[in-house]
Order: structure tokens, then C-alpha cells, then sequence
């Protein structure tokens, strides 16, 4: 049986494809365990810069959580919230991370693009979170990260109705932030992330748990208090002294 995730890094990207391609990538047990060990390997390594996630085949990012299995599941299974903890992991990903869209991207297949930094979408994807026509809720973190993306207005929509977005609605609520042909996703995301992988690695990291404590609800103080540590570590770094020095003498910032 092929492997449902496939892991690769190249230069300083590392990419995740969901590999279930004969069902739309549907998200199952065995996905999320591969998840999990894949992120257990590369949330260690210094190496990857930036994360992408993306889907096999070309029909869909992801079509949801595998309906068969989760009709299965019961009480005890949502309290385990089995999607919902590596969708955190994945925002919690201490580097940028992309969502590569192309096709559907569905009720937990549209969570965990949410839980990424940014959306690349294709031409031909289809968003939305349908899980109340089935008698649930999105539960792994959807009702959270998308009014933090849309506002709570379109999020009371897609979520009460369980609408699907195309891509020009996607981006037009700030659901997605790029849409470009289907062929041209892998080129687009390669675009966003190259500024990103020019800057200070540990500058964005620090940046980036800000960003996601602010989005938490974290108080001010707390917020304020942690600007103060993460800058007095990166007073210290070699990064800020080699880029400043750089600056100072009209050079090119090192590359990472």
C-alpha cells in the first residue's frame, strides 16, 4: 500500500502531501498518525526553513475527514479531538507554513488549511466547512481560525450553512490569499516564500509565536512581556549583527 503522507525537503522547504488521492485525500486515523511523525522529524530540524502542505492528484487539497470512519466514531472520540491536535500542531509549526490548494479543500481538509500561515489556491478550488449537513460541527479548530481570517459575519454563513466558496469567493472574503491557475500553485507558493526564506530564520520564528499568541487572546501584558525576551534574544544572534553590519556597509544580507 503506498505510503498516504509523502515527506520532502528541498533546499530549506520541506512539503507534505496528503497521498490518499483515491479518496479526494480524505483525512483518516492513519493520515493523522503519519502527520504527527512527520512533524515529530521536522519540528527539529534547523534546516527547514518553511512548511508546505498540499494533496495528491490534483482533485483535492483535502475532502475532509473520511466520512466512513468518522461515522464510527463516538463521545470519546471527540474528546480526543484526534484532528483537532495535529491541526495545532501544525499552526503551532515553529516556521512559516503554506497551504497548496488545488481542488477541494473540505471540512477538516479546510481546517487544517486554515491552520497554516498562509493559502495558495488554484483555479479550480472549492472551500467551506459542511459539516453541519452532517450532524457535527468543525470542531477541529474551524470555528476559531476562520472568523479570525473572514470576520465573523461570513464565518456565521459558511459555517451555519455549510456553503462552499469558490476560489474568487475565497479570496474575495480573505479566505485564501492567492488564487492562480492550478498549474501555476507550486510557482506561486515558491513566490510567496521567497522573501520569507531570505529574512533572519530565528526572526521570523520569534515573529511568528507573537503573531499566534495575539491571535489567541493572549493579554497585553503577556504579549508585551514576550516581545521584550524574544527581541533581547535576537539582540544577541549572530543573525542580527552579520545583517546589520551588511546594512551598514551597503552589502547584500547573508543568505541563510
Amino acid at each position: 500500500m503506498a505510503d498516504v503522507l509523502l515527506v520532502e525537503v528541498v533546499g530549506r522547504v520541506a512539503t507534505l502531501t496528503l497521498n490518499r488521492p483515491e479518496v479526494r485525500n480524505a483525512i483518516d486515523l492513519a493520515l493523522v498518525d503519519a502527520l504527527h511523525a512527520a512533524l515529530d522529524d521536522l519540528e527539529r530540524r534547523d534546516d527547514v526553513a518553511a512548511l508546505v502542505l498540499k494533496g495528491a492528484g490534483g482533485k483535492a487539497f483535502a475532502s475532509g475527514a473520511d466520512i466512513a470512519e468518522l461515522r464510527a466514531r463516538r463521545r470519546a472520540d471527540a474528546l480526543e479531538a484526534i484532528n483537532g491536535r495535529v491541526f495545532a500542531r501544525v499552526e503551532r509549526f515553529p516556521r512559516p507554513t503554506v497551504a497548496a490548494i488545488t481542488g477541494f479543500a473540505l471540512g477538516g481538509g479546510c481546517e487544517l488549511a486554515l491552520a497554516c500561515d498562509f493559502r495558495v489556491a488554484g483555479a479550480s478550488s472549492k472551500l467551506g466547512q459542511p459539516e453541519v449537513g452532517l450532524g457535527i460541527m468543525a470542531a477541529a479548530g474551524g470555528t476559531r481560525r476562520l472568523p479570525a481570517l473572514v470576520g465573523l459575519g461570513h464565518a456565521r454563513r459558511l459555517l451555519f450553512s455549510g456553503a462552499v466558496v469558490d476560489a474568487v469567493e475565497a479570496l474575495r472574503i480573505g479566505l485564501v490569499d492567492r488564487v492562480v491557475a492550478d498549474d501555476l500553485v507550486d510557482g506561486a507558493v515558491a513566490e510567496l516564500l521567497a522573501p520569507i526564506l531570505a529574512a533572519a530564520p530565528e526572526a521570523v520564528k520569534q515573529t511568528k509565536v507573537a503573531l499566534r499568541m495575539w491571535c489567541h487572546g493572549v493579554s497585553e501584558e503577556a504579549l508585551a512581556a514576550f516581545d521584550r525576551e524574544a527581541q533581547a534574544l535576537l539582540f544577541e544572534h549572530p543573525d542580527k549583527f552579520a545583517r546589520m553590519d551588511a546594512f551598514l556597509a551597503k552589502r547584500r544580507a547573508p543568505r541563510p
